[in-house]
């Protein structure tokens, strides 16, 4: 009797540790299937994107917008085009002979995204609701404002919003921008032409009487014709995030520009020399005057820049 039940019970102690084993064994197994799973990588990102095997990247920008975006000797040169090098070096597109620059007017950037005839647009591209129904962006990768460029001959006439609302002013802008919009809003009739080079050219010739667009833009012509122009400051009330267009039907694109505007941000946070900083540097800041950081890019994914370091969470 005394034997029997100490089998019974070396077999009750030796099943409750087999259930317990096997209980502690399905809850680790239950752990290790709610890990998170791998970061993804940007080889992965880039297998998914539509440029993956394309020899060339094609970027809309601008050819005649003076520290933007201008064709100067033949090259491109300005701060949306340095942008736009160093968005293709990091996709693997190093060289000029690996990019073909494609110029685009404003109203011609949504039209040339969605036709295929470029892969991204960096063109003083504002982000707005209304434009992201029709076009991805990455970004912002800077922030400015809406302002006036009046020739020196109005610089005692042309000073407020009200002035420009006066009938007797013909007030230009290009169209399919934001300053289009927001003329309207303000209920200031307009002139509307393809560029703001053209409202520029009609400035000189007597046509126009002032032209609202972006700062940088603006800043552009006032590099020019230094003598000719100034720009006032108009209480607009808005702020232009400008952006890198990319096809709506991309999302690894438009994840890896983000993803790569970042890393340049994170760059100037630590006090490093960013990308973005060098090409402020050279182009648009001996004219704002102005010390200006990146602004942070929104919507950034968690990548890791090679298939063979890709980390766990």
């Amino acid at each position: 009797m005394g034997e029997s039940v100490s089998r019974f019970r070396y077999r009750s102690v030796a099943t409750t540790a087999a259930v317990a084993l096997t209980l502690l064994l399905g809850a680790a197994a239950g752990c290790d299937s709610r890990q998170e799973p791998e970061l993804p990588s940007v080889q992965e990102k880039l297998r998914e994107s539509h440029i993956w095997g394309q020899p060339v990247l094609r970027i809309g920008v601008a050819e005649d917008e003076p520290l933007m975006g201008e064709v100067r000797n033949g090259v491109h040169v300005g701060f949306d085009v340095e942008i736009a090098r160093y968005i293709a070096a990091s996709l693997g597109y190093v060289g000029d002979h690996r990019i073909e620059f494609v110029s685009v007017s404003t109203e011609d950037r949504i039209p040339a995204l969605q036709g295929g005839i470029v892969d991204l647009v960096v063109s003083s591209f504002s982000i707005t609701e209304d434009r992201k129904k029709h076009v991805s962006f990455a970004g912002p990768y800077f922030v400015t404002t809406q302002e006036v460029l009046i020739p020196t001959r109005h610089r005692d006439t042309i000073r407020t919003i009200e002035d420009l609302r006066n009938p007797k002013y013909k007030i230009c802008t290009s169209g399919g921008s934001t300053s289009e919009a927001e003329l309207e809003e303000h209920q200031v009739p307009m002139l509307v032409v393809k560029d703001v080079r053209d409202c520029v050219k009609g400035i000189r010739a007597g046509r126009y009487d002032a032209v609202s667009s972006d700062l940088t833009i603006l800043a552009g012509f006032m590099a020019r014709h230094p003598k000719d122009f100034e720009i006032v400051d108009m209480p607009f009330g808005t702020s232009e995030l400008l952006g890198v267009g990319v096809p709506i039907g991309d999302p690894a694109l438009r994840d890896l520009v983000a993803y790569f505007l970042h890393k340049s941000y994170q760059q100037g946070l630590k006090g490093e020399a960013s990308p973005w900083q060098t090409a402020y540097n050279r182009t648009l800041g001996p004219w704002l005057r102005v010390e200006k950081r990146q602004p942070p890019p929104l919507d950034v994914p968690e990548l890791v820049d090679f298939d063979d370091k890709v980390p766990q969470r």
